[in-house]
C-alpha cells in the first residue's frame, strides 16, 4: 500500500475504530484498569478495590521488645556516618512524624527506611536525650 491510498478508512482499521468485532463482554472492558467508576468511585491502583475498602494501606504497629536502640553506622555510605534509631514501636505515619521532629531538633537531614530512622551525622547524644525525654526506654548500641 502506498501512503496516498491509506485514507481515513485505512486508519480506522489500524486503530480499531472501524472494527465490527464485538466479542468483548462488558465485564472484560470494565476490568481493564479503570481509574474512576461511578459504581465504585475512586479505586486503588494496587489492589483495584474501592479506596474506602482498600486493604493495601492498613497500618500496623511493629512488634519488638520496646527498647529503642541508637547506633552509628558508616557501612555502604562512603565513610559518611549516620545515626540509626531502631526499635521504635510506632505506626509508620507516627514514625515519620517523629523522624521529622528529630531531624529538626538536630538540624540535619535523614530518612525512614523499613521502620528504621536514619539521621545524618553522629548525633547520638542529642537523639538519646530527646528520646529519653519523650518517655522511651533507650540504649546505645554498637561501639
Amino acid at each position: 500500500m502506498s501512503k496516498k491510498s491509506v485514507g481515513l478508512a485505512g486508519l480506522a482499521g489500524l486503530t480499531g475504530l472501524g472494527s465490527t468485532d464485538q466479542t468483548a463482554t462488558p465485564s472484560e472492558t470494565a476490568s481493564a484498569g479503570s481509574v474512576y467508576s461511578t459504581e465504585l468511585g475512586r479505586t486503588c491502583p494496587e489492589c483495584g478495590k474501592a479506596k474506602d475498602k482498600c486493604a493495601c494501606s492498613t497500618e500496623s504497629i511493629p512488634e519488638g521488645d520496646g527498647i529503642v536502640r541508637i547506633q552509628r553506622e558508616t557501612k555502604g555510605r562512603k565513610g559518611k556516618g549516620v545515626t540509626l534509631i531502631t526499635g521504635v514501636l510506632l505506626a509508620p505515619a507516627e514514625l515519620k512524624k517523629l523522624a521529622k521532629e528529630l531531624k529538626q531538633k538536630c538540624g540535619v537531614g535523614g530518612a525512614v527506611k523499613d521502620g528504621v530512622i536514619e539521621i545524618q551525622g553522629d548525633v547520638r547524644e542529642q537523639v538519646f536525650d530527646e528520646m529519653k525525654q519523650r518517655g522511651f526506654t533507650v540504649k546505645k548500641a554498637g561501639g
